[in-house]
């Protein structure tokens, strides 16, 4: 989850640079204590989730549930395995695939 925070920690302030847009990188919980590891926000709206595992199990619950319960249009889950999938609303994919997929620096 560290590499995930500082490549998204990056990505926020290079989008602002490039073009223009307000980001903001979130780690939101729900009064149940439900959480997802990292929202991104463009212009206060949100674009994308991410749920990090260290292994390419099953889709997580907080991932299912952020889904399922929230607007956020995209989910991944990100791991340190190689298998890419997309089950319903969430993409489960290697963070080196997710990286380059979403163009982190």
């Amino acid at each position: 989850m560290t590499a995930a925070a500082g490549q998204l920690l990056k990505y926020c302030p290079w989008i602002e640079d490039t073009e223009g847009f307000r980001m903001e990188l979130r780690y939101p919980r729900d009064t149940d204590r439900r959480e997802v590891d990292f929202v991104v926000l463009r212009g206060g709206r949100p674009q994308w989730a991410v749920e990090c595992k260290t292994g390419k199990r099953a889709i997580s619950s907080a991932a299912r549930d952020g889904a399922e319960r929230t607007p956020i249009p995209r989910f991944f889950q990100v791991h340190r395995g190689d298998r890419h999938y997309t089950s319903g609303t969430v993409t489960v994919l290697p963070f080196t695939t997710f990286c380059a997929e979403l163009n982190l620096p």
